[in-house]
């Protein structure tokens, strides 16, 4: 595990993510989580999530859940996100893009954005590509990431191992947040 930040200097330390298929994201260490003998790591992006939609007219944004990095929808996404000084990164887990980026104000919600399976999206660009229109969108709530720190390496947990150690992380933040 790549961990680098001073905890006496108030700062946050950082852990280097590495996914199945070699592909990394740098985030910030929130929570160390003992389970099962392992230790594993509740963990938020240091750069910017973002998520693609594909954008119906008259009709619901449909969420694009896997995508490849080679995918000429992200090179035109590249191009678009530089006009504004902003860069699209291919991580682990997610799309983020880093740059300076405002704050969104989830009080001040515009009818670009939109709510899907509960949580809120806030449109950050939208583009075409072959004659179909698809938007960035930043999520509003907290995006987490989980990872199992083994060996000096944090390997992200994903398919089965999440579905099964995602309860026990959950039950094991509520009884800390119980003892506060």
């Amino acid at each position: 595990m790549t961990v680098s930040g001073s905890s006496n200097s108030g700062e946050v330390p950082t852990v280097l993510v590495t996914d199945a298929q070699g592909s990394s994201l740098l985030c910030f260490l929130e929570q160390l989580i003992p389970i099962e003998g392992s230790d594993y790591a509740l963990l938020t992006p240091v750069d910017t999530p973002v998520s693609l939609f594909h954008l119906i007219e008259d009709g619901d944004p449909e969420l694009i859940e896997t995508i490849k990095s080679s995918e000429p929808i992200l090179e035109v996404a590249d191009v678009v996100l530089q006009e504004h000084d902003l860069t699209l990164i291919r991580s682990a887990v997610t799309l983020t893009v880093t740059g300076e980026l405002d704050e969104p104000d989830p009080e001040e919600l515009e009818e670009d954005d939109i709510e899907d399976d509960s949580e809120t999206y806030e449109l950050l660009v939208s583009f075409r590509v072959d004659d179909k229109e698809y938007g960035l969108y930043i999520p509003l709530d907290p995006f987490f990431v989980v990872a199992r720190l083994k060996d000096s390496q944090a390997i992200l947990v994903e398919g089965e191992e999440f579905d099964r150690i995602q309860p026990l992380i959950e039950s094991e933040l509520d009884e800390r947040e119980m003892s506060d």
